[in-house]
């Protein structure tokens, strides 16, 4: 039986990880098995800079915060080496991130599945995800949506005006 000192760091192990579930938006769980340090560290460097938090964790400790998150479904994956990366405000940055770096790392780095706003989905659509363009290639193609009737009745007044200068 552990200490009492040992349960109540595990029970707030257990809080901190069900709070991180609960504020992130998006989340990725994947086995690392057998990346090099060097790997990691970069791995880790870019998710950082993309402001996504990327962490290990024990298996039977982010089963019980997911059980309190509501994500119950993600312990089926629970077994193996685990580690996390949470995403607060960026919903493709790190499936993006974890993607591309599975692809390249096949024999050593597999994606388990992935959540979106409390609810768990399975690799594939993590893997939609990271095709999905960036936050800010999305707000360009909307804001060219946008301003392309305009350009196009800009364009279009021009042409009547020239054609008038023309008959004159």
């Amino acid at each position: 039986m552990p200490s009492a000192a040992v349960l109540e760091q595990k029970k707030q192990i257990v809080s901190e990880l069900t709070e991180k579930l609960k504020g992130a938006c998006a989340g990725v769980i994947v086995d690392y098995k057998g990346i090099s340090v060097e790997q990691d560290t970069a791995l880790r460097k870019q998710l950082r800079e993309a402001g996504v938090d990327y962490f290990v964790a024990k298996n039977t400790l982010l089963g019980l915060a997911a059980d309190a998150a509501g994500l119950s479904d993600m312990k089926s994956v629970l077994e193996g080496t685990t580690a996390i990366a949470l995403s607060t405000d960026d919903y493709i940055s790190a499936a993006k991130i974890l993607n591309k770096f599975a692809e390249e790392q096949k024999d050593f780095f597999a994606i388990k599945l992935g959540f979106l706003d409390g609810a768990v989905i399975p690799v594939e659509k993590v893997q939609y995800l990271a095709k999905l363009p960036s936050k800010e290639g999305l707000v360009a193609k909307a804001l060219g949506s946008l301003k392309a009737p305009i350009s196009n009745l800009v364009y279009a007044l021009n042409a009547i005006k020239e054609k008038q200068e023309e008959v004159a």
